[in-house]
């Protein structure tokens, strides 16, 4: 087996038997079957050997317990290198009922414009055969949605070594070649009993458009997949920063950057955050790792990362969610332009601005838990707030705005010759969960960096980071170690298994994104 770490990577030698299928194999030949084109080459060509590596896979990776999840992203290297990553993501599907599986893949052979829909009505890999769906016919109709169909391709290197499996209807496609959602099948035929396909290779497209077609066949028995890796050979260190950048924008549903990240999926992406955007489902991040840290080589890497979206159909979501998520730009505005005015006020010790609630929208009148933080040359210069709903929003504003740059004894109190330097950002708190856990091995398998908001309680001293402190310690341990210092304790005070810990997640957004 050669195993791809990336688009046109290097590979891996593996020894593998004849290609055989463990069940379910369509034998009529009038039926259009999309036969695999990187069995033996992104992951094992028998059965037995390809099913034990995913079991394995799945085995290592942790179950968060996640309810309502909607959709997932996923790499789509050779599995020994983005494997591990993407079980993190499959071992949420477990035992869960999906009938309709949407992949939306990137097409890296053929330029396609649309999104090109596959016309087969069977998709084999060495684990079976795969339906595609019906509803993959109508979807097809519907643009920027297109039928598949013959297209100038670019065959990969690989290709004399594969040709023997490739597909034999008709000429090449955009889905002939494409492994990026191939290698996604057998992880959903280890995971769901019961389900059928519609593959997705997209180009050029008005991801909008596509988000608000695709929407109209996604129901509470849909999955979608979106396959995507992150940056590419790249060295090691530079990787995390462009990945964490990437993972970034992706969680805050930042459609403004997707398509200028390092992300081949990024179109793919965009769709997925649009059709977020319309149910409110929120990111979480799952995992992340590159192919240095997967297999050895830190040169140049390929980074891959495991997302979930959570959520509802038709935006239902829990109350304080709902509120953050649903503010408007100019409200957001508004905020922030409440915290600066208040800071100015502060520093010049004069009276904290006054707002007239008979002008003032509804949302923000509502009792939400938030913080405010400070920076200065991209530098924490205060940071102060709630971590229960205890006031209107807009009260709790200009308490925490006048408390990070006054009353954070960390710092000296914000100056007013300083204030035109300062950066604002409201970072607005879901309720607060218990996180169950049976070890310290466990909660830290448990966390999710880059999402989560943690509170420590030892003893009755309690301290809390936020999701952003993870980009300045993305190591779980370094994390809570910090959390503990701060909570007054020692450093390892947190693996006590009389501590609890909490979680929440926040919805952000600060002056610069305006």
């Amino acid at each position: 087996m050669a195993a791809f770490a990336g688009c046109g990577s290097g590979s891996q030698t593996s020894t593998t038997a004849t290609n055989l299928t463990s069940g379910g194999t369509v034998k009529s030949e009038a039926l259009k079957v999309r036969e695999p084109a990187v069995a033996g080459l992104f992951y094992p060509r028998t059965p037995s050997s390809l099913s034990e590596m995913i079991d394995k896979l799945l085995k290592d990776a942790p179950d968060f317990n996640i309810s309502d999840l909607r959709a997932i992203i996923s790499p789509h290297a050779g599995y020994v290198y983005s494997g591990p990553v993407a079980a993190y993501g499959y071992k949420q599907i477990i035992g869960k009922n999906y009938k309709t599986v949407i992949i939306l893949a990137p097409s890296h052979y053929a330029w396609v414009r649309g999104a090109s829909v596959c016309g087969a009505e069977v998709y084999r890999t060495p684990l079976g055969d795969v339906k595609i769906s019906p509803k993959a016919y109508e979807l097809a109709k519907k643009p920027p949605f297109v039928p598949e169909a013959p297209a100038r391709v670019q065959r990969p290197g690989w290709y004399s070594e594969a040709s023997r499996t490739a597909p034999s209807y008709g000429q090449d496609t955009p889905h002939t070649w494409e492994h990026s959602d191939e290698v996604q099948v057998p992880f959903l035929q280890k995971v769901l009993k019961d389900f059928e396909l519609i593959p997705v290779i997209v180009g050029e497209c008005d991801t909008e458009q596509a988000a608000k077609v695709l929407n109209e066949f996604i129901d509470e028995k849909t999955l979608i997949v979106v396959s995507s890796d992150l940056s590419h050979y790249l060295p090691y260190e530079t990787a995390k920063s462009v990945d964490n950048q990437s993972i970034k924008t992706i969680c805050n549903l930042d459609l403004s950057r997707i398509e200028k990240e390092e992300a081949c999926g990024r179109l793919p992406i965009a769709i997925l955050m649009h059709i977020a955007k319309m149910h409110g489902w929120k990111p979480q991040l799952l995992n992340y790792r590159n192919s240095g840290d997967t297999a050895g080589d830190k040169s140049a890497v390929v980074g891959y990362s495991s997302i979930a979206f959570v959520g509802k159909l038709g935006g239902t979501k829990n109350d304080v969610q709902s509120k953050s998520s649903s503010l408007t730009d100019e409200q957001k505005k508004f905020l922030l332009k409440l915290a600066r005015n208040t800071i100015k006020a502060a520093s010049r010790r004069e009276p904290l601005p006054v707002v007239d609630e008979k002008n003032l929208d509804e949302k923000l009148k509502v009792k939400t838990a938030c913080f405010v933080t400070l920076t200065k040359g991209g530098n924490l210069r205060g940071c102060i707030g709630h971590i229960s709903a205890i006031e209107p929003l807009y009260k709790a504003v200009i308490e925490n705005a006048q408390a990070a740059a006054m009353y954070d004894t960390r710092f000296e109190p914000v100056k007013y010759d300083e204030v035109n330097n300062i950066e604002i950002e409201i970072s607005i708190l879901t309720e607060p969960k218990e996180l169950n856990y049976n070890s310290a091995e466990d909660l830290l398998a448990k966390l999710r960096p880059g999402v989560d908001g943690v509170i420590l309680n030892i003893g009755g001293r309690r301290s809390t980071f936020l999701p952003q402190v993870w980009e300045q310690l993305p190591n779980k341990v370094d994390f809570l170690n910090h959390l503990s210092l701060k909570a007054g304790c020692s450093p390892s005070e947190w693996r006590n298994p009389e501590t609890k810990v909490y979680i929440y997640q926040v919805e952000k957004f600060s002056e610069s994104d305006f």
